[in-house]
């Protein structure tokens, strides 16, 4: 993307502001962000910031593209307040969407989730049957349905993007989330401290971890080209977090033990393994991951060497 003018949501946060960053290079951008979670220190001097809501009713939407990854991201958040989840993640797509339609953009990429697959021990297609098991799959899944009537209704184009398990690291923007992080920052952090990693339960989950840059990328390509439907963006390599565990202590040359404790959220919700299938994305735009798991590691550990 070249000389267009950019609106990311949530564009202080981790996923957002490495996007905005990246854009901003050749692009008018300008962020977006309620610092629910974000920070503007993750933004380059050249994003153009604005510390608002999605659910406020005054937003920069004169753009030729807007990113919408704003949300409330995660279960946990959810459960807190499920009526400000709903908010947010519904009611905050819409405001953001209805005023940038008025405003004459018709490109919208929108940030969707992996969770409403479930537990997938094999590739987990856009087109196969999706469930809801709490407040912040049901949120996105309203995204989705939204953006459908968007495309269908006004013809914009609506690029859903459905991110698998997303780390960078505390050196980079994800340094802010904290407990909220990807477990590969929360787990390498812990290791080249000496302090044991806390796995639930017996550590043989997966994961389908996606680097960040690999994320931005595809974000790029789904509006740059117009993309509308639904898009999985993932590494087609789920890991268990015992191997990852193993993977960081070689990295770092430590020998640091996991301790197992009890999952503390229910099974009954609780994404035991993903798998993503990036097919769908990989023949349309040609978009492939380029960082390794061994590689995305290697950067996430040289922080601490």
């Amino acid at each position: 993307m070249q000389d267009q003018r950019v609106l990311v949501t949530g564009g202080a946060g981790f996923i957002g502001s490495n996007l905005a960053n990246l854009l901003a290079e050749d692009n008018t951008v300008i962020a977006v962000d309620d610092e629910y979670l974000g920070t503007p220190e993750n933004l380059a001097d050249d994003v153009t910031y604005h510390n608002k809501s999605v659910l406020d009713d005054d937003l920069p939407t004169d753009v030729d593209v807007v990113y919408h990854l704003a949300a409330l991201s995660s279960y946990a958040m959810h459960e807190e307040d499920p009526q400000l989840g709903a908010r947010v993640n519904v009611e905050g797509f819409v405001n953001t969407v209805e005023q940038a339609r008025d405003d004459g953009c018709d490109t919208v990429v929108y940030a969707s989730t992996s969770s409403i697959y479930g537990d997938r021990t094999e590739p987990s297609p856009e087109s196969m049957d999706v469930a809801v098991n709490t407040g912040y799959e049901a949120s996105k899944l309203a995204r989705e349905r939204y953006a459908e009537y968007f495309a269908n209704h006004y013809g914009m184009a609506m690029a859903g993007m459905r991110f698998f398990s997303v780390y960078q690291g505390y050196d980079g923007a994800e340094g802010h989330k904290g407990e909220y992080a990807n477990v590969i920052a929360q787990f390498a952090d812990d290791i080249a401290h000496g302090r044991q990693p806390e796995l639930y339960g017996d550590g043989t989950q997966t994961r389908d971890f996606t680097h960040v840059s690999d994320v931005v990328r595809a974000l790029e390509v789904a509006a740059a080209e117009r993309l509308s439907g639904i898009y999985n963006v993932g590494t087609e390599e789920p890991y268990s977090f015992n191997e990852l565990v193993e993977l960081i202590n070689e990295e770092l040359g430590t020998d640091v033990e996991p301790t197992y404790v009890e999952n503390p959220i229910p099974e009954s919700v609780y994404v035991h393994d993903t798998y993503a299938d990036i097919s769908k994305l990989r023949a349309e735009t040609g978009w492939e991951p380029q960082v390794s798991f061994t590689e995305g590691l290697k950067q996430v550990c040289e922080t601490y060497q």
